[in-house]
């Protein structure tokens, strides 16, 4: 008989101040994705400093050198957010697409033999390289848990892989499902939610009703960071519960002066129109993938995105052709 699988508590007051320690991050063999490089924590500060595991970051803002796939590229935990800018120049600088084009160069991109799993793996460790470096340049690192607050689909899919990155540099994270179901919907999303359980750095939550979103937010002040990641694009109009509290709770972090950075679009800003959900996600930083999204362009869109970077994530570029 096949042993039940592990389930998230229920959720409970989770933020108590404890020190982190930068670790070793390397991607498990039963990951179902292709070996990775061991991404070392590291005190790399510079935007030009060199490393070990290939051309200075300022080499690699260059037009003619191609950039590392976040989950191959050891040094980008010890990057800048300016850094990481720079790192993924050739990304920042290709032309804008909207969610449509995105989604058919996503398709295409598994037409072609890049797996979806590959291509949430180099996600998620963009994100987490991104928090990492928020959470340093303003003194949070080691301050206070990560909360990375994950909606059922692929949005949420990417704050699981950043979960666990950030718990293999050191951090204390609470990664919480945000939705009726006790499980992720689909099969990525689902496998990187189940591997969170044999991380000793990683407290899993599920948050089934509003009122448990209610006493998660509990001294939500003490986290070192929020990740949204609840909700990717094409949700129009008011939001449903829970996301709509888990979305309330964002909003009343960032006023205790919380750092929060959203997984490719701010919950929920159209990434085509820069349509705003209501409530919506006001971000200090967004890492969103593979090119520049027209939405968070717009005036709306610009305005609750923050910082924005576009980080490569394994889309050939041959995938953008319709």
């Amino acid at each position: 008989m096949t042993a039940p699988r592990p389930r998230a508590r229920r959720p409970r007051a989770a933020f108590v101040e404890e020190e982190g320690s930068d670790a070793t991050a390397v991607v498990p063999a039963d990951s179902g994705v292709p070996a990775r490089a061991v991404v070392p924590g590291s005190t790399i500060t510079s935007a030009t400093a060199t490393s070990s595991a290939g051309p200075t970051v300022a080499a690699l803002g260059e037009p003619n050198v191609p950039s590392p796939l976040p989950a191959e590229d050891a040094a980008i935990f010890g990057l800048t957010l300016d850094g990481l800018a720079l790192r993924w120049v050739r990304a920042t600088d290709s032309a804008p697409i909207g969610a449509e084009a995105m989604t058919g160069a996503d398709r295409r991109a598994q037409a072609m033999g890049v797996s979806s799993g590959w291509l949430m793996e180099n996600a998620g460790c963009a994100v987490a390289a991104a928090v990492k470096a928020l959470a340093v340049q303003t003194e949070r690192w080691g301050k206070g848990p990560i909360l990375v607050l994950c909606g059922p689909g692929n949005n949420g899919g990417d704050g699981f892989v950043a979960a666990r990155y950030l718990s293999r540099q050191g951090a204390r994270v609470v990664a919480v499902l945000v939705g009726t179901e006790g499980r992720p919907l689909g099969k990525d999303a689902m496998r990187n939610w189940d591997r969170l359980e044999a991380e000793e750095g990683v407290e899993r939550i599920h948050t089934p009703v509003s009122r448990d979103v209610a006493i998660l937010a509990q001294g939500v002040e003490k986290a070192g960071v929020i990740v949204d990641a609840l909700l990717g694009t094409g949700v129009r109009g008011p939001l449903r519960e829970p996301i709509r509290s888990a979305v309330e709770l964002i909003e009343r972090a960032r006023r205790a002066g919380i750092p929060i950075l959203s997984v490719d679009t701010p919950t929920a800003v159209d990434l085509t129109g820069g349509d705003l959900s209501d409530p919506v996600v006001r971000a200090h930083v967004t890492v969103t993938f593979h090119r520049p999204k027209t939405g968070l362009l717009t005036r709306r869109g610009s305005a609750v995105a923050g910082q924005v970077l576009v980080a490569p994530i394994g889309i050939p570029q041959g995938a953008d052709r319709g």
